[in-house]
């Protein structure tokens, strides 16, 4: 599942061209995603303006001149495509491209600038909505959210608020949506072991002082995923086909029998199945 990085990086790659567009044609190749698309959503897409792309969690929002915003999710393995007359989008440096197929390309929107983004998913676990703009907030998907952790609104406090008396695991919280928005696995596991924390001893008994650069390390890990595109695993890609390396500067994740990278750390990189997910960690400096 992309991560609040990858996603990051396909809105950065989608911007260029769409916010602010002119959509002149759009055009769904079947009636449905992982749900249903919205009735009359052909129609009420075409001709409208996206006045900007934003992003919630792992939800790209594209609000429109007509009132409504578009919500698009990835899923798994949810991508999209742009051509336009420069030439390819990229938001980063990147090394390789994949080609989709084209009985993947599920969604396509043309631009009156002449782009063309077209969305592929071949395991349909992505979705697009129409939602009225000032309902959004309210919304199921959005209104229990946490903070955005790249956002002034997620600090040591907000951490402190939603560990107080848990018995849960640090991992545990941190990946409930309503602690905070948009964490996933890969970079919970990263920023625990840059902080030194165990991601199983009960959150309640994280020292407070300790907060703080586990906060710091949640914004660092996120920003320099951001910064090289993300991690590719399995089928993610990027808005212009190429694919995320940061899963070049795991620490932890997917490094289980490694050395611990930690300076004077003798430990050796274990991996767990915690509430179903694989969590890497060191048995030694995570305490």
């Amino acid at each position: 599942m992309p991560e609040l990085p990858e996603v990051e990086t396909v809105r950065r790659g989608l911007e260029p061209v769409l916010s602010g567009a002119r959509l002149a044609r759009v055009r769904a190749n079947r009636p449905d995603l992982r749900f249903p698309l919205p009735d009359g959503f052909v129609q009420r897409l075409s001709g409208a303006t996206i006045l900007r792309l934003d992003r919630r969690a792992k939800y790209i929002l594209a609000p429109l001149d007509r009132g409504d915003t578009l919500v698009m999710h990835l899923g798994m393995t949810g991508r999209f495509e742009i051509a336009a007359p420069e030439g390819s989008i990229r938001p980063g440096d990147f090394a390789r491209v994949v080609t989709p197929e084209d009985k993947h390309a599920h969604v396509v929107f043309e631009t009156e600038a002449g782009a063309t983004v077209t969305y592929y998913d071949p395991r349909r676990f992505g979705f697009m909505d129409l939602i009225p703009t000032e309902d959004v907030d309210r919304h199921p998907w959005f209104s229990t959210m946490g903070p955005e952790p790249l956002g002034e609104g997620f600090d040591a406090g907000t951490l402190e608020k939603a560990f107080a008396n848990r018995k849960q695991g640090p991992k545990t919280l941190l990946l409930d949506q309503r602690t905070v928005a948009g964490l996933g696995n890969i970079y919970v596991c990263e920023a625990l072991h840059r902080s030194g924390i165990s991601p199983f001893k009960p959150a309640g008994g994280v020292a407070k002082k300790r907060l703080g650069p586990l906060t710091t390390a949640i914004k660092a890990v996120l920003t320099e995923a951001v910064e090289v595109g993300g991690s590719t695993l399995k089928d993610f890609a990027a808005a212009d086909g190429a694919l995320g390396y940061f899963q070049h500067r795991f620490r932890v994740y997917d490094r289980e029998g490694e050395p611990c990278p930690t300076p004077g750390c003798k430990g050796v990189i274990a991996r767990e199945v915690q509430a179903g997910r694989s969590t890497f960690f060191c048995p030694v400096c995570q305490v």
